[in-house]
């Protein structure tokens, strides 16, 4: 209804004051939820909620590598992994963000810029593991499949490894095409694993799926069982700065903009 306090799916057009989404693609806000975490809950949880367990079938005892794991959809993975008894967490993220993730329940980060991820993976378990969330795509697609155990999932939802940087690497960006990850089905009948590609941008139409998942999501919430990590917010004239902070990979959790300065840095700015 007119007045209600709404989260919204929509693949783009958010960097504005004012909106238009169908009915469809809004969800009410649960009691005690600010417009922060709206604005980081539904896009990272529905997705790494769909990946760990409608195509991970996610259960106690197994083990996860989480790529990117600071990032919105890995600090996600990591909460939602930690409502599932005694599983095993891997993820990869840059050395100064260790301590951060050890927090939220990682009980091995690996600094995939000074050592090789997957035979870090392999020391503490040498068979490797049961799912494996793949963000990257090119050659770490083939290191992910590798890493799985027998019956181990696989389920790629990016290709950032195609972003180079602040400038377009066309020769990088060939690359990363050139050895991106291809398989038959007969390979995988005779390794026994799964490889599963997801994208929410391409689901518009699947709104009983997507509103049963947000059920889901908004239980876990008011159960605290999962929070939005907000990493910082910005006002839209500084959405510039708000993007470097997420390119040179500073952000652990979510980076939001919203149409204003927070009113205690207006204050500030006047005193």
């Amino acid at each position: 209804q007119v007045g209600d306090k709404v989260m919204v799916l929509a693949r783009s057009g958010l960097w504005q004051e004012v909106v238009n989404v169908p009915v469809s693609q809004t969800f009410p806000m649960p009691e005690g939820m600010s417009f922060e975490e709206a604005a980081a809950l539904l896009v990272n949880y529905i997705t790494a909620y769909m990946i760990l367990f409608d195509f991970g079938n996610l259960r106690p005892n197994q083990s996860v590598l989480i790529h990117m794991a600071a990032g919105g959809v890995g600090t996600a993975a990591i909460q939602l992994c930690k409502t599932v008894e005694n599983v095993t967490i891997f993820g990869t993220a840059s050395a100064s963000k260790h301590d951060s993730l050890r927090e939220s329940g990682v009980a091995h980060p690996i600094d995939y810029r000074t050592v090789d991820y997957a035979e870090e993976v392999r020391k503490v378990s040498p068979k490797g593991v049961d799912i494996v969330l793949d963000p990257l795509g090119g050659s770490d697609t083939s290191k992910a499949f590798n890493l799985l155990k027998p019956m181990g999932k696989l389920i790629t939802y990016g290709v950032a490894n195609l972003l180079t940087g602040q400038k377009k690497n066309l020769m990088a960006m060939a690359k990363t095409w050139w050895n991106q990850f291809s398989i038959t089905a007969l390979q995988l009948l005779h390794q026994n694993k799964a490889v599963c590609g997801y994208h929410l941008g391409y689901m518009d139409e699947e709104v009983e799926l997507l509103s049963s998942v947000v059920a889901k999501l908004v239980n876990l919430y008011s159960q605290g069982k999962i929070k939005p990590k907000i990493d910082s917010v910005w006002p839209f004239d500084q959405v510039a700065e708000a993007m470097k902070q997420m390119q040179e990979k500073k952000n652990v959790g979510k980076v939001i903009l919203v149409p204003e300065a927070p009113k205690e840095e207006s204050k500030k700015a006047e005193n």
